[in-house]
């Protein structure tokens, strides 16, 4: 207990509002709390709590911790129901209750501890409550009147999602969370149940003829679909029993032929909130009001309640001067604490929620595998975490993957270490480096840097090892350290490196990627000044348009004209017959990061009126030219892909749609496979940054068109690798960053695996070192 009481009003009595109002009264402060519903009138049914958040509310407030204990349902299985066919998967622990009896277990709490609840009573406008009180917390919810009064400081941003969905319950607990997928007529509907009240023990009596919630329980259904699928299926006219009709028919199978209930069930779409800042003066935003997360990943009242703690931890650590609290510093402070831990989920949430708008992409995969990455859609739950909840569902998706057993004492191969065939080229195993510029070459001639740069790599155990950026010409340079393949001293460099990595590191194939820089050239090396022009020495640029890359410091380009057009085509081809001289085992086209013939393909950096500008159609005419033209001269059985920018991560940019549009051409006219990258096209992007945070445009062009995909993009782990290729998002993963940091990280990932087969052999003078060395004592 603090030794100075502040005047605290709480604007919202959701759970996040009752528990900072029951937590900041227990520190000795006056509490008053406005709700303008009754206790007994909640929307929504059943809350999932999970284990973590509850260890926080147990150190916090015992008393709500054995209320709740008291009262929680728990199970472990996930049911996954893909066309008639029910896959379970164990150990993942959760536990949930009614949401009207956690609010009246909080209620009560508030009650014991002296806090002033105004029930059925709208909370006073914010300026009011900011001059009455000492701390104003907003809890109000998505639509928070406090925030919208102060939005020129919050600064809020609410971005809907593309399904609509519906809570609604059904009077008896199922056995497991379950997901359902029914694909109709009028498209996919997917179904999220869950129970959260117990069935009813013993006989009934005249004072509980039913129990609380019937006889059979009570369960959370929430029926989710795509706009375009709702409205086809004509529940945009639906009222409330209607909908909930037309769900139990849809989804009998699962309800065991029993009806659904609304509760001022409305049809909605996903509101994510995000803020700039969560606190101003003495008013601070808690819960929903501050943020949210899509429900697929079960976090509103998780978060809220976890935002409820954070902030009462902060006040009480804030001390007790003559005047109390430093109350700016306390929310300072809670908002330092929680905002990592809210984006992190928020990520998680999104890429969840993604992944159910995407959904119809994903139905026509194997049902185990279709499981797999449905559980692990947010990125939450890997293959190693999934491993250890149930070994034997995870065991099962990799045989279904191809991957060996093990003969005891060995395990089973990993995903990752299985192997892959593109055209004539089968590399052992599915880890690639990453291109990655290094900036080091002379007149574009590469090294004895490059040699052991890229040989260190090799000897690593990745399967393939690209080459950066090769220039087709001294013009097509980025920097003045860009190598080069446009002249023969520099293919005899090539030559060496390559003759290197097939000699001293036998199985492992070496990759070049041919590239104009376009718009994007005559600057910096990257430690210099990324994208700076030269001071001095600077060359002439073309582009598809005669835009500049960062307006007012990069130099404007010359738009290519026809001439222009053939050169660089020309450039193109030669540098390839280049490159197939030298060894090479795979050619890859760079069409992405707002390079040369990518400038060509996003209509921010396209704007030519010719027939290679306007419709997407025109704006790929170029690149896919120079495609051909490589092609044409690129070893028939060795494969060739083509590096793209899914997303240009900017408002104009290209569409999904047309990703995949563009992706589709490229297959058509002969790439091997799709190396799926994103942004770097225009200088004002705004990228989504977290783990993995590319891989769903790899994700979403492999399932739609059916062609194998590289994934790029923060992949750091083994785990990851593993994870995204059982769940047929990708079918190489490029790891860049990591093998910067440890050039022999896929053997290591494999001595981390207990995996010592062929795809990952150590070269004979490393064996020694193949196991992890011991460490001192601790």
């Amino acid at each position: 207990m603090t030794g100075y009481a502040l005047r605290v009003a709480v604007a919202g009595g959701g759970p996040g509002g009752l528990y900072a109002a029951a937590l900041l009264a227990r520190q000795g402060h006056r509490v008053e709390l406005w709700e303008r519903r009754a206790p007994e009138d909640t929307f929504g049914f059943g809350v999932v709590l999970s284990d973590e958040t509850l260890g926080g509310i147990e150190r916090a407030d015992t008393a709500v911790h054995a209320a709740l204990s008291a009262e929680f349902v728990r199970w472990d299985d996930v049911d996954v129901v893909h066309r008639g066919r029910t896959l379970t998967s164990g150990g993942h622990g959760f536990a949930a209750l009614g949401r009207r009896r956690l609010l009246e277990i909080l209620h009560e709490r508030c009650a014991d501890l002296g806090v002033r609840l105004r029930l059925r009573t709208d909370a006073p406008d914010a300026r009011t409550l900011c001059a009455g009180y000492d701390l104003v917390v907003a809890a109000d919810g998505v639509h928070s009147a406090i925030r919208a009064a102060g939005a020129a400081h919050f600064r809020p941003t609410v971005t809907a999602g593309r399904c609509r969905y519906v809570w609604l319950a059904a009077d008896f607990a199922l056995d497991a969370f379950r997901f359902e997928i029914a694909e109709t007529e009028h498209g996919v509907m997917q179904l999220h149940a869950y129970p959260y009240a117990r069935p009813a023990r013993g006989r009934p009596t005249a004072a509980d003829p039913a129990g609380p919630h019937g006889r059979s329980g009570a369960s959370t259904v929430i029926v989710e679909m795509r706009e375009e699928v709702w409205r086809a299926a004509g529940l945009d006219r639906c009222d409330e029993d209607e909908s909930a009709a037309r769900c139990a028919k849809v989804f009998s199978e699962a309800l065991r032929g029993r009806p659904l209930r609304g509760n001022r069930s409305a049809w909605t779409r996903f509101p994510t909130v995000t803020n700039a800042r969560w606190s101003h003066g003495n008013v601070v935003l808690l819960g929903d009001a501050a943020h949210t997360a899509h429900f697929s990943i079960g976090s509103g009242t998780k978060l809220a309640v976890e935002d409820a703690l954070a902030l009462a931890e902060a006040l009480g650590a804030a001390g007790a001067g003559a005047a109390g609290p430093d109350v700016p510093a306390a929310l300072a402070a809670y908002e330092a604490a929680r905002r990592p831990a809210v984006a992190s989920t928020q990520r998680a949430a999104a890429a969840s929620m993604r992944w159910f708008e995407e959904l119809a992409g994903y139905t026509g995969q194997p049902a185990r595998q279709f499981a797999f990455n449905l559980l692990t859609r947010s990125r939450r739950v890997t293959h190693g975490n999934l491993r250890l909840r149930d070994e034997r569902f995870t065991r099962a998706v990799e045989r279904d993957f191809g991957c060996p057993d093990g003969s005891p004492p060995q395990p089973p191969t990993p995903p990752m270490f299985t192997p892959f065939t593109l055209r004539g080229l089968t590399l052992r195993n599915r880890v690639v480096v990453s291109p990655m510029d290094m900036y080091a070459a002379r007149d574009g001639v590469p090294g004895d840097f490059h040699l052991v740069h890229l040989g260190a790599r090799a000897l690593g155990g990745a399967a393939l090892v690209m080459t950066e950026m090769v220039c087709v010409s001294a013009r097509g340079r980025i920097t003045p350290g860009c190598a080069g393949l446009y002249t023969q001293e520099q293919a005899d460099a090539w030559k060496r490196i390559a003759g290197f990595v097939h000699t001293s590191a036998p199985g492992t194939a070496l990759g070049v990627q041919l590239g104009h820089a376009g718009r994007k050239g005559s600057t910096r090396v990257m430690w210099e000044g990324m994208d700076d022009p030269l001071p001095e020495g600077n060359w002439p640029l073309v582009a598809a348009s005669a835009l500049p890359y960062r307006p007012g410091v990069s130099a404007v380009p010359r738009a290519l004209d026809t001439a222009g057009l053939h050169a660089v085509r020309s450039d193109f081809e030669t540098a390839a017959a280049r490159a197939a001289d030298c060894g090479f085992d795979l050619l890859e086209l760079h069409c992405a990061h707002g390079y040369l013939l990518s400038g060509f393909l996003s209509p921010l950096t396209n704007h030519r009126t010719d027939a290679y500008g306007g419709p997407l159609e025109n704006r790929l005419r170029f690149p896919l030219e120079v495609f051909d033209a490589v092609r044409a001269v690129w070893p028939a059985e060795r494969p060739m892909t083509v590096r793209l920018s899914a997303t240009d991560w900017a408002p104009g940019g290209t569409t999904d749609e047309e990703a995949v549009e563009i992706a589709a051409a490229f297959a058509a006219h002969g790439a091997d496979a799709v190396d799926v990258s994103t942004g770097q096209v225009v200088a004002d992007e705004s990228p989504e940054y977290g783990r993995s945070y590319q891989t769903p445009h790899a994700d979403r062009i492999r399932n739609a068109l059916g062609v194998p995909v590289i994934a790029v993009g923060a992949i750091s782990s083994w785990d990851d690798v593993n994870s995204l290729l059982l769940a047929g998002r990708a079918d190489l993963c490029a790891v860049g960053r990591p093998h910067l940091y440890d050039p022999h990280w896929t053997l290591h990932a494999a001595a981390e695996q207990s995996y010592g087969g062929p795809a990952a052999p150590w070269p004979a003078p490393y064996r020694a070192g193949s196991r992890p060395p011991p460490a001192g004592r601790g």
